[in-house]
């Protein structure tokens, strides 16, 4: 059986999303099917929309949906319908990166992902003339009024967490905080700065001051964004469009930071945080430009210092544990990400992905309205 969906469809190469009715394939093997309540507009969506990744269109894109179990495939072992849940990536489960409890770095990553469809290229969403629309995306595809995920990239959180606001757990939120606290390690007393503020960037500072780090600056162009940073938990703030950013953060630390994540996606911001690292720093990066861009940094810099510079790709986190926790925080005031959302109805999404583009909204979630 199908279900009759309404989806915001990214047609062609940096056009508008265009709403319009669908139909959904029902859940098979270990999936299940999700009535989204709201949905994260993330960076990523707007990139591929804009072909920076080779996605293919026309596309049902979004990847950080939140809802409610409505029905499950024959082999889902621990969900069932009324569940709440967060859509998260989509990993294999069964390759090396895997069982070894990195599924961010599953071998077939970009497959699941990205690939427009499953891993044998076939589609579950159907336009209303019955012409296949790609889908799969971050298997989930939460830009549309049902989705359907696997029970290993479907996150259980619990019944009285406001489920509406938890969708960007699954990707950006959970990409700024498992980096510090899941790939860097920041550690209690240490010098952290996170050089962007947007909602990546910010949800490093929450995280960082809930990892106990003593000096948390944030590093951005947007004096917004920095007033926001130290609400959040930053204990200075750099504009790096007018000071040098490395000379202010060593005058702040007395030599550089200890850690450090880079979340802008631009190469010169990359090579000046390198450089913002003191003796033996570390620098998570998870900014995402146009595939083939490079970076550069002193060789020397580097091997003198004992630095190192590392990709992280979704806070190399174990989703299952990881959101649920990142939820009990919130609920504990510990960890406030609502002071970075927006919420839009689905229909305003291409004004939701405007206000992303200009930095006017830092987390915009889009709502879906059920009959």
């Amino acid at each position: 059986m199908s279900t009759a969906i309404t989806a915001a469809v990214a047609r062609a190469k940096g056009e508008p999303f265009t709403i319009q009715k669908a139909r959904l394939r029902g859940p098979q093997d270990d999936e299940v099917l999700v009535r989204v309540v709201a949905t994260g507009l993330c960076h990523t969506d707007l990139i591929v929309r804009d072909q920076f990744y080779p996605v293919p269109l026309p596309a049902v894109l979004g990847h950080e949906g939140a809802g409610v179990v409505e029905e499950v495939g024959p082999n889902v072992k621990n969900l069932k319908p009324g569940d709440h849940v967060v859509l998260t990536y989509g990993a294999c489960g069964y390759c090396q990166p895997c069982v070894g409890g990195h599924g961010a770095y599953c071998s077939h990553f970009f497959g699941l992902n990205f690939g427009g469809g499953d891993l044998e290229g076939r589609t579950a969403i159907e336009d209303e003339e019955g012409r296949p629309l790609h889908d799969h995306f971050f298997a989930q595809s939460s830009f549309a009024s049902h989705a359907l995920a696997r029970e290993n990239n479907a996150i259980k959180v619990p019944q009285d967490a406001p489920l509406e606001l938890l969708g960007p757990l699954g990707c950006g939120i959970q990409t700024g905080a498992g980096a510090v606290i899941n790939s860097l390690k920041v550690t209690p007393g240490s010098r952290f700065a996170s050089f962007g503020a947007g909602a990546v960037g910010l949800s490093a500072v929450m995280a960082a001051r809930v990892a106990g780090a003593s000096t948390i600056i944030a590093v951005d162009i947007v004096p917004s964004r920095l007033e926001l940073a130290k609400e959040l938990g930053a204990t200075h703030t750099v504009n790096s469009r007018e000071v040098d950013m490395v000379e202010a953060i060593r005058d702040i630390t007395g030599g550089g930071v200890d850690f450090a994540l880079e979340s802008t996606g631009h190469p010169q911001v990359l090579a000046g945080a390198i450089e913002a690292l003191g003796t033996l720093g570390a620098i998570g990066v998870v900014g995402a430009p146009p595939l083939g861009t490079k970076g550069e940094f002193d060789i020397n810099g580097l091997l003198l210092n004992g630095r190192t510079i590392r990709g992280i790709v979704e806070g190399d986190s174990v989703p299952q544990r990881f959101i649920p926790q990142l939820v009990e925080l919130y609920q504990q005031g510990r960890f406030p990400f609502d002071k970075l959302v927006k919420f839009y109805p689905v229909e305003q999404i291409n004004e939701a992905a405007e206000d992303s583009t200009r930095g006017v909204t830092l987390k915009p979630i889009l709502r879906f309205t059920h009959a």
